[in-house]
């Protein structure tokens, strides 16, 4: 049984993609380290990508995220204001200092192949380093990025420890996640909490959740004070800043709590909040769209959708923040956790709805716990929200993950906060479809979809949009 922190659901990274981005990235920085003490010896340096990371790899930034790992850079760290000039410069110099130590002539255009008729047989997202030595002898290493940041090197299970980690409460189901919290009384936050000491220490995960927060907040922050338009060939505006603007045109402020206030002073009408639930949506994928800093949410496609609705509940409700964003991304991750082991949580393997339809999910599991509502409430709302996204597809236009990407992010976090107030509202013993049956299906109807419905760029709105991969 994998066991999954909290910390694997949400990660700290660059846009735009999680899988086609910073899954590539990390797999990179996994390549560093193994040939380690044999990059002075390197000749020629090849990357083959396959399946979905060819088809869409461009629009994704796939090549971005492969220079910046060969640097040795980190994606939690690395300055996204310096991102241009740094690929700039490997593509005009062509050569790269590889991991910080070791010049190397690599140009991305020659070295760097998108193999778009060719698939590798564990997952969509496939690609693999070839490294001539000086010596004549050739280094193979093929990894897989496989949704959310999660990476799995070939040859290996799950791409790390985390299937060795002895969990005090394993959870494979919500099934078992449910006889955990019904047996010792503890909530769905409550046994995370439990869980996650396995890993670190409590006051360890307390921190790291609430700096995972303050990426999410700053990542909105930012969003809705940045205009202009997105980067890549589509010409699409960002709206968010037009949205903050119009809401607050009177108010003045200097920073994040000050911009909170003059939210809170506008009132609490159902049209407000929900622009301004839309508002923290966009701002998020925008800036994700944009390469900026974002979390993964479970995915960085889907990454405004839990700080959105965490957002509102922040912003529009009066208890201590603190308590709520530990409790709510802890309830959040754990879902995420179960779709993750029994579906998946990549759009190359199901489509959008292992993206917008996880994610809201989980958020509507968070906000329902942070509401008061019981465990099998948090379950029932987590189920309402993902049938209503079975069989969404992923069909980005352009490659890029802003068509329909960004507004699919606004339409998740007002279902997941719809799906928390049915639940609230309910009596779970009389629903009729518990969460595993929906992941159960969510994943049998992954399995049947076409693949170019997912995230392939053949399929749905990329085709019939009249934009080629080319112009972006």
């Amino acid at each position: 049984m994998e066991s999954i922190s909290v910390l694997d659901i949400f990660k700290i990274g660059i846009g735009p993609s999680s899988s086609h981005t910073l899954g590539p990235w990390k797999a990179t920085l996994q390549f560093l380290r193994r040939i380690d003490n044999r990059t002075n010896q390197i000749s020629r340096l090849e990357v083959q990508l396959f399946g979905s990371l060819a088809k869409t790899g461009l629009g994704h930034g796939t090549d971005i995220a492969i220079i910046l790992g060969l640097h040795g850079f980190d994606p939690v760290t690395f300055d996204i204001d310096k991102i241009d000039q740094t690929v700039q410069s490997v593509k005009t110099e062509k050569k790269l200092l590889m991991n910080g130590s070791c010049e190397i002539i690599f140009d991305p255009d020659e070295q760097i192949h998108f193999l778009k008729n060719e698939m590798l047989p564990y997952h969509p997202n496939a690609l693999r380093f070839l490294c001539s030595l000086k010596d004549g002898s050739l280094i193979r290493e093929t990894y897989y990025s496989v949704g959310g940041g999660f990476v799995v090197r070939d040859g290996e299970e799950t791409g790390s420890n985390r299937e060795n980690i002895k969990l005090p409460f394993p959870i494979e189901s919500a099934y078992d996640l449910s006889e955990w919290c019904r047996e010792t009384g503890l909530s769905i936050s409550g046994i995370v909490t439990e869980n996650e000491k396995a890993w670190r220490s409590e006051s360890e995960t307390r921190e790291s959740i609430l700096a995972i927060w303050k990426v999410m907040s700053e990542c909105i922050y930012r969003g809705c004070h940045t205009g202009g338009i997105l980067p890549g060939g589509l010409q699409v505006m960002r709206r968010a800043s037009l949205f903050n603007k119009r809401l607050l045109s009177k108010n003045v402020y200097s920073n994040y709590e000050e911009w909170l206030n003059a939210i809170r002073d506008g009132g609490e009408g159902f049209a407000y909040i929900l622009d301004w639930v839309n508002c923290f949506a966009l701002a998020v994928n925008e800036e994700n769209a944009a390469f900026g800093r974002v979390v993964t949410a479970p995915t960085n496609g889907a990454a405004g959708v839990i700080p959105a609705v965490l957002q509102y509940l922040v912003t529009f409700k009066k208890d201590p923040v603190e308590p709520v964003i530990l409790k709510f991304l802890k309830t959040a991750s754990e879902i995420g956790s179960i779709f993750k082991k029994r579906a998946t949580i990549s759009a190359a393997m199901g489509g959008c709805q292992a993206e917008i339809g996880v994610s809201s999910a989980m958020a509507a599991a968070g906000l329902t716990e942070c509401m008061g509502g019981s465990v099998e409430q948090c379950l029932m709302a987590a189920e309402i929200a993902m049938e209503h996204h079975l069989g969404l597809t992923c069909d980005p236009i352009g490659g890029l993950v802003q068509v329909p990407c960004i507004e699919r992010n606004t339409m998740g976090a007002v279902k997941a906060i719809t799906a928390s107030q049915l639940a609230l509202h309910s009596d779970p013993e009389k629903a009729r479809v518990p969460l595993d049956a929906v992941v159960k299906t969510m994943w049998e109807t992954a399995q049947d979809m076409n693949s170019k419905y997912k995230e392939t760029s053949d399929g749905g709105l990329a085709v019939n949009i009249p934009i080629s991969l080319s112009e972006c």
